[in-house]
């Protein structure tokens, strides 16, 4: 049987340092107009509190005034403290609506203003944290974090707090009329029920532990499974993926199972606590208006003071529950905003200057794994306007240099330097404004072409995308579709080919303008012939820019002033195509295999 993962055994603590966490959010500085609207809506709740806490003596009133031997005057009696009765509930009703719509923007604003920082969190995060975690289990962890807040602050404000009120003064009105023993009485009530609805909530907690966590894997597979459709239709495997989300779900449902027979249980304890207070309560009324001590309507007091009372202890429990549960979301939520950022700026770090785009790796060392090093004093220069390659067999650390370079990670050692200055000591925002990249696979948003040219800088204008797209050789592709830049792409761009893709890709960092570009294996992906059409356009776009090119194919970058060959983290050899080709290296090696591998397809269809 699964076992509740790490993450999930350390949200069990949480406690009320969660909650002072949140305050802020809810007092927030400089927010005068939010204070005075918290201010407003407490004073509408104690107005409905004593209002409620009045109610009960009107209409005992009104039963005694029925009672009385007399009926002409306890008729207009009567009538008069059922009005009130009335008027009083409708007031009540009134008032908690009213503070609901006082206090609607400030549970909004402050939801709002923590979402957004989670989410600018988790775009601080290192790559290594996005690579080992699972997107849906991410935001399944913000979702529930989000949704509990609301409701924990409404309880905390408007529940709990009034109903602790509420008890301190039933407790002074029965020991006014019935003395010390009523008083106890409820205390005891009270307090068992206070004491057994937490202890089965503890353990209905690890329940609802379990339950998110399997919750949080049966929606990681659904969308692991979803964004891979078309591998799933590749090896058909339909079943197997609806198996493997089945017995996510499964083990989702006996969880939940489990957690809702707790809650019948527990709702059984306490009705059987409250019932029997309420029994003792009466019985002891009904045996002091036998001896004459009581009226009629001290019996009516006593009940609708304990069903006020117990009515919110009811939902006391449930509150309990949720506040609990909340308090592990918003601990998950707040892990993510603990989590330590890898790759951070330096305090007070300026803004990347460059005037000369060249490029320096100083004896890069540098591992994903502290025990297993990708890069051994890898040391290589990239001159202002150059076309530069690097080429290697598969696992020489090729794609690692682009990941350095826009700082996703930083080297165990060494230096890269871009116009001299290292790139540790600049802000990383300046730094990815400088550099361009053209990815093997370019992921677009799922939305229109338009913004995803227009993604390369903020604020563009309609006449400079276009520009962009002149630029990218797409801008006859979208002058013939219906709808023209406002063409929706689909999911990462699925709706378009390759070539396409990639085409909106490079007008995007056309439009971005860097004096440095990175083409990490701009063209791998795609066909001869779209590939040759994607190089011409590239070589444009390269032309007055530091350009580096990380390669598979070396045919695509033979034209190159300098190409550097990686192998196993180092690097083996250095030159223009043709001085490699006669120094008969690795790299020559390389070009004879794969032009053997081009001509055999040849030989074949002859």
């Amino acid at each position: 049987m699964n076992q509740p993962s790490p993450e999930t055994r350390r949200a069990d603590p949480a406690d009320w340092r969660t909650v002072r966490r949140f305050l802020p959010y809810l007092w927030p500085a400089g927010r005068p107009d939010l204070r005075w609207r918290i201010i407003g809506a407490g004073v509408f709740v104690i107005m409905a509190k004593a209002i409620v806490l009045a109610l009960p003596f009107a209409y005992a009133g009104a039963v005694d005034a029925m009672s009385a031997d007399s009926a002409e005057p306890g008729l207009w009696v009567a009538l008069g403290l059922v009005v009130a009765y009335a008027a009083g509930r409708l007031a009540s009703i009134a008032f908690d609506n009213i503070r609901n719509v006082i206090f609607e923007r400030v549970g909004q604003d402050a939801v709002r203003d923590l979402t957004q920082d989670v989410f600018a969190r988790l775009h601080a995060l290192s790559l290594r944290f996005h690579l080992s975690r699972r997107t849906g289990e991410v935001t399944k962890v913000v979702e529930r974090g989000t949704k509990s807040i609301n409701s924990m602050v409404f309880f905390l404000l408007f529940n709990i707090a009034p109903t602790i009120v509420e008890l301190l003064v039933v407790s002074v009105i029965f020991y006014t009329k019935f003395g010390v023993g009523m008083v106890v009485a409820t205390a005891i009530t009270v307090v068992t029920y206070i004491w057994l609805t937490r202890i089965v909530t503890e353990w209905r907690t690890t329940l609802r532990a379990r339950m998110n966590e399997l919750d949080g894997l049966a929606l990681s597979r659904a969308v692991d499974s979803l964004l891979n459709y078309e591998t799933v239709k590749y090896f058909g495997a339909e079943d197997r993926e609806r198996e493997r989300f089945g017995s996510a779900t499964q083990q989702y449902a006996e969880a939940a199972i489990k957690s809702e027979n707790s809650l019948a249980l527990l709702n059984i304890l306490q009705a059987g606590v409250t019932n029997l207070m309420m029994a003792g309560a009466m019985a002891w009324t009904v045996y002091g208006w036998s001896r004459g001590a009581l009226s009629v309507g001290d019996l009516v007091l006593v009940n609708t003071y304990l069903l006020q009372l117990f009515r919110p202890l009811d939902v006391l429990g449930w509150v309990y529950r949720t506040i609990r549960q909340g308090l592990i979301d918003m601990a998950q939520m707040f892990r993510l905003i603990d989590t330590p950022v890898e790759v951070a700026d330096l305090p007070g770090a300026p803004a990347l200057l460059v005037r000369r785009p060249t490029v320096v790796f100083d004896n890069v060392r540098f591992g994903y794994d502290p025990d297993r090093e990708i890069l051994h004093g890898l040391s290589f220069e990239v001159p202002a306007g150059a076309q530069v390659a690097i080429v290697g067999p598969s696992g020489a650390g090729k794609s690692t240099i682009g990941r350095l370079l826009f700082r996703f990670y930083d080297p165990s050692s060494g230096r890269i330097l871009i116009d001299g200055q290292d790139i540790r000591h600049v802000t990383q925002a300046s730094l990815r404004q400088r550099i361009g990249i053209v990815p093997q696979d370019s992921v677009l948003f799922n939305d229109t072409i338009g913004y995803n040219i227009a993604y390369g800088r903020s604020g563009a204008s309609d006449a400079e995308v276009m520009d962009a797209a002149r630029g990218a050789a797409i801008d006859r592709f979208i002058a013939g579709l219906p709808q023209g830049l406002d063409t929706e792409v689909g999911e990462r761009g699925l709706k378009l080919s390759g070539g396409e893709k990639q085409r909106v890709a490079i007008a995007r960092t056309l439009l971005k303008d860097p004096p440095i570009l990175l083409l990490d294996e701009a063209t791998s992906a795609l066909d001869t012939r779209t590939e040759q059409a994607i190089l011409a356009t590239l070589r444009n776009v390269s032309a007055d820019r530091t350009s580096i090119a990380i390669a598979h194919r070396l045919s695509t970058i033979a034209d190159a002033d300098i190409i550097n060959v990686l192998h196993e983290g180092r690097l083996e050899e250095q030159g223009t195509h043709a001085q490699l080709l006669r120094h008969d290296g690795l790299y020559a090696d390389m070009w004879q295999r794969q032009a053997a591998e081009a001509i055999e397809p040849v030989l074949a269809a002859e």
